[in-house]
């Protein structure tokens, strides 16, 4: 099997227009496709990064919480990649998102941080 591309991600959120408002206005995604299935009290959110599909949200009535925080089997955290790290902080900062200190990778030499999304998913 010969694996293009990672289609999408898919999240379950806890509070949908907190979520949306989130990864919409704050991270700056784009909605492609928005839906609500009645049936299963269900919303779902198809977001694009760069007019690329990336990510899915989905709300239900009833979901179970993360077990732990960071080290939860599954989903570490999500990875964006931007241009200038002190320019993201700055942005993130000014919108009322607390950002963690800037870390080096000490196996690839790269310098990254830490922030969370409304349900404090590592981002």
């Amino acid at each position: 099997m010969k694996i293009n591309k990672i289609q999408h991600i898919a999240l379950i959120v806890s509070n949908y227009e907190q979520s949306k408002h989130f990864y919409t206005a704050i991270l700056g995604l784009e909605i492609i496709n928005e839906t609500y299935r009645k049936d299963r009290d269900s919303h779902k959110l198809d977001l694009s990064l760069s007019g690329e599909y990336v990510i899915e949200l989905f709300s239900f009535p009833s979901y179970v919480a993360r077990p732990s925080y960071p080290e939860a089997l599954g989903l570490r955290h999500l990875a964006f990649e931007v241009d200038n790290i002190s320019e993201a902080i700055a942005e993130l900062s000014a919108k009322g998102i607390a950002v963690e200190e800037v870390r080096i990778d000490p196996l690839t030499g790269k310098s990254f941080t830490f922030f969370q999304d409304p349900d404090g998913l590592p981002l």
